[in-house]
C-alpha cells in the first residue's frame, strides 16, 4: 500500500505541474471551397452554392510601429468615418459604420478597487490593439472598414433609455449605381451580443455582386510567463465551431507553420458556425447568420504581432429592383455559460476547461446552484466538499476503518518484522496473512484518492476560468478566491492538517527512507499551495480537515486508545 501511496502522491505532483502548461492543438489540414448566395428580383433571396473568390480583406487599421497611432486604411471615394457611442446597461461601444473600435464592460473592472479602470476588450491603443470589423467587397464599389458608411442618426451618443428594451445605431452607404447598404447595430438590455444587420437594396439597372466579411484582429497581451499566474497560461488564441468538426481552437503561436498561416480545417462552406478570439475570462466572437455559409480563415502579421480570424461570405448577387439582407451577432463580453448557450450551438465551449471539461462543467453547475443558496462562492466551495464527502462516505469509511485496524495491529506487525529480520519476502507473506485473517484491506484508501484527484484538478480549471468567481471574496482576509492567499493562512492550515493526518496514519512496513519522504510532504504541499488560488486551497483544506475528523472518529471506534504512532 505504501508504495502505491507514494506513487499516487508523485503522480499528483506531476499532473499538477502539467496542469500549468499550455495545451496546444495539433496542426490543421487544408480547407476546400467557399460559399455564395444569389438573390432574385422578387421575394426573399434564394441562396445557391457556388464558388466565391477568396478575396483579400482590406488592410486593417493597425499601428505601423509601437508607440505610433493607427494609420487608417483608405478606400477610393470613401467618406469620413464618423463615430457613435452605443451603450446599454452592460456595454459601452465606440463604433463607426464598419468597425467596433472600443468596448468597455460596465460590470467588470481590472481590479477590486472602486476607481479601477473598466475591463476593455476592443481598443485602439497600439500596444493593446483589438478591433472587430465587418464590410463588403465588390468590384462595383462597396463600404468596408476603410470607409463608406455614414451615420443616419444625428446623435453621436446613444444610450439605452430607462424602460427601453434595446437601442440601435444606423449607418448607410449609397453607391453611385443606385445600390444602398443600410447597417443597423442593436444592443438589447443586459446583452453582450451586438446584432449587426445589413440590408442591400439595388435600385439601379444592373445587378450588383458583393460578399460580406466579418473580422476580428488583435495584438495579444505580452505577459511575463509564470506557471503560477493563470492569466499567462489560460488559453489565448483563435477558436471556431462548425457543425461537422465541432469546437476547435488554435493558440497564437500556432497560427503560422513553416512561415505560412496554417489554414483552418474545413474552413469553407461553413453554415451554422462561429469564430472567436479567446482570452482569460473574456472573449469576442462573430456568429454569422445560421442559414448562410461562410469561409473561415486565420491571418497573421508577425512583424506587428497582429493576429486575426475571419468569416468571409456569403456572396450576394442582387438583381435590379431587388434586395437582400444578412445578419450576424458580435459577442463582446465575459464567459457566462448560461448566456453563451443561447447564442449558437457550441458557443458555451468558449468557456474552455481543456481536458477536464467533462468534470469541470458539472462542478461549475453545482457550484452555481450552491452559490444561489449561500450568496458566497467561498461557502459554496465548502458545501461542495461536504457533498463530495457524503457521496464518497462509504468508500472513505472503509478506508479509515482499515487504517484503524492497521493501527490496532501495528504492534503485532512490528513483532513479525523483528521475527523475520531481513527476510522481506516472508515478512510480507506473514503480514498479508494477518490482513486476511483480520479482514484488513490495506489498499482500501486508494479509490477515494483516485476520485478526489480529477475532481481537484477540474475545480482548479473552474476557479481560473469562471468569470463569476473572478475577484469573488470569501471572508476576512480572503477577498479574491482566484488569487493566492495574501497571508498564506490557508496553506499553513493545510500543512497542519496534513501533518496531523500523517501522524494518525499507520506506517506499517514502511522503510525509514519512505518515512522521511512522507515527513516532508506537508511542507512540499504547503509551499506549492502558497502559490495556488485561495479557492482551491480552501477546497483542499476543507477536504483534509473533514477527512482528519472522520479518521479520528473511525480510529476511536475501531482502533485502540493509544497515542498516534510516530512516522
Amino acid at each position: 500500500m505504501t508504495q502505491l501511496r507514494t506513487f499516487l502522491i508523485l503522480a499528483w505532483l506531476m499532473v499538477a505541474t502539467i496542469l500549468w502548461m499550455k495545451w496546444n492543438e495539433e496542426k490543421q489540414p487544408q480547407p476546400v471551397a467557399a460559399p455564395q448566395a444569389t438573390v432574385q428580383p422578387q421575394g426573399m433571396p434564394v441562396p445557391t452554392v457556388a464558388p466565391v473568390p477568396t478575396a483579400t480583406l482590406p488592410s486593417a487599421n493597425v499601428p505601423a510601429a509601437p508607440g505610433q497611432q493607427p494609420a487608417p486604411a483608405t478606400v477610393a471615394g470613401a467618406q469620413p468615418q464618423a463615430r457613435v457611442t452605443l451603450s446599454n446597461d452592460v456595454l459601452r461601444l465606440v463604433l463607426d459604420g464598419a468597425s467596433v473600435r472600443r468596448a468597455e464592460l460596465l460590470n467588470y473592472r481590472t481590479s477590486r478597487a472602486e476607481d479601477a479602470p473598466l475591463v476593455r476588450l476592443f481598443d485602439e491603443d497600439p500596444k493593446n490593439f483589438y478591433v472587430a470589423q465587418s464590410g463588403w467587397v465588390s468590384d462595383q464599389g462597396a463600404p468596408n472598414h476603410g470607409g463608406g458608411f455614414v451615420p443616419e442618426d444625428t446623435a453621436s451618443d446613444l444610450a439605452l433609455a430607462e424602460g427601453a428594451k434595446e437601442i440601435s445605431a444606423r449607418f448607410v452607404w449609397n453607391g453611385a449605381d443606385g445600390v444602398t447598404i443600410r447597417r443597423t447595430y442593436t444592443l438589447a438590455r443586459g446583452e453582450y451580443a451586438l446584432k449587426v444587420r445589413d440590408e442591400i437594396v439595388n435600385r439601379g439597372s444592373t445587378p450588383w455582386t458583393g460578399h460580406v466579411y466579418r473580422y476580428l484582429s488583435r495584438v495579444p497581451h505580452d505577459y511575463t510567463r509564470s506557471m503560477f499566474n493563470p492569466e499567462t497560461f489560460a488559453f489565448s488564441g483563435g477558436a471556431w465551431y462548425t457543425p461537422e468538426e465541432k469546437y476547435q481552437k488554435r493558440a497564437y503561436d500556432d497560427f503560422i507553420d513553416d512561415g505560412k498561416v496554417d489554414p483552418i480545417d474545413k474552413g469553407d462552406n461553413v453554415q451554422g458556425g462561429w469564430i472567436a478570439l479567446l482570452q482569460h475570462y473574456f472573449f469576442t466572437g462573430w456568429i454569422p447568420q445560421a442559414d448562410q455559409k461562410a469561409n473561415y480563415a486565420l491571418s497573421a502579421d508577425p512583424a506587428q504581432s497582429l493576429f486575426g480570424i475571419s468569416a468571409t461570405g456569403p456572396q450576394f448577387t442582387v438583381a435590379s429592383n431587388a434586395q437582400a439582407s444578412t445578419e450576424a451577432k458580435l459577442w463582446i463580453g465575459p464567459k457566462l455559460p448560461e448566456q453563451l448557450a443561447k447564442q449558437a450551438p457550441g458557443f458555451e465551449r468558449t468557456l474552455d476547461y481543456g481536458i477536464f471539461t467533462v468534470l469541470a462543467e458539472p462542478i461549475h453547475w453545482l457550484l452555481a446552484q450552491l452559490h444561489k443558496l449561500t450568496h458566497n462562492w467561498g461557502w459554496a466551495i465548502v458545501l461542495l466538499v461536504l457533498l463530495i464527502k457524503l457521496a464518497l462516505y462509504p468508500l472513505s469509511a472503509a478506508q479509515y476503518k482499515s487504517m484503524a485496524k492497521m493501527r490496532k495491529f501495528q504492534p503485532r506487525i512490528q513483532q513479525l518484522k523483528e521475527r523475520y529480520g531481513e527476510d522481506k519476502q516472508k515478512f510480507q507473506q506473514a503480514m498479508l496473512e494477518l490482513y486476511k485473517k483480520e479482514k484488513i484491506n490495506p489498499a482500501g484508501g486508494c479509490l477515494p484518492i483516485l476520485i478526489q484527484m480529477p475532481v481537484f484538478l477540474a475545480l482548479y480549471w473552474v476557479l481560473i476560468e469562471s468569470v463569476e468567481l473572478r475577484q469573488a471574496p470569501w471572508m476576512l482576509w480572503i477577498q479574491d478566491l482566484t488569487a493566492r492567499d495574501p497571508f498564506f493562512i490557508l496553506p499553513i492550515l493545510n500543512m497542519v492538517v496534513m501533518w496531523y493526518t500523517q501522524k494518525l496514519t499507520p506506517m506499517v512496513g514502511v522503510d525509514p527512507i519512505q518515512q522521511r519522504m512522507f515527513q516532508f510532504m506537508p511542507l512540499i504541499f504547503g509551499v506549492m499551495f502558497a502559490l495556488f488560488p485561495a479557492g482551491l486551497v480552501l477546497y483542499w483544506v476543507t477536504n483534509g480537515a473533514l477527512g482528519m475528523v472522520q479518521q479520528i472518529w473511525m480510529m476511536r471506534r475501531f482502533g485502540d486508545k493509544s497515542e498516534p504512532a510516530k512516522a
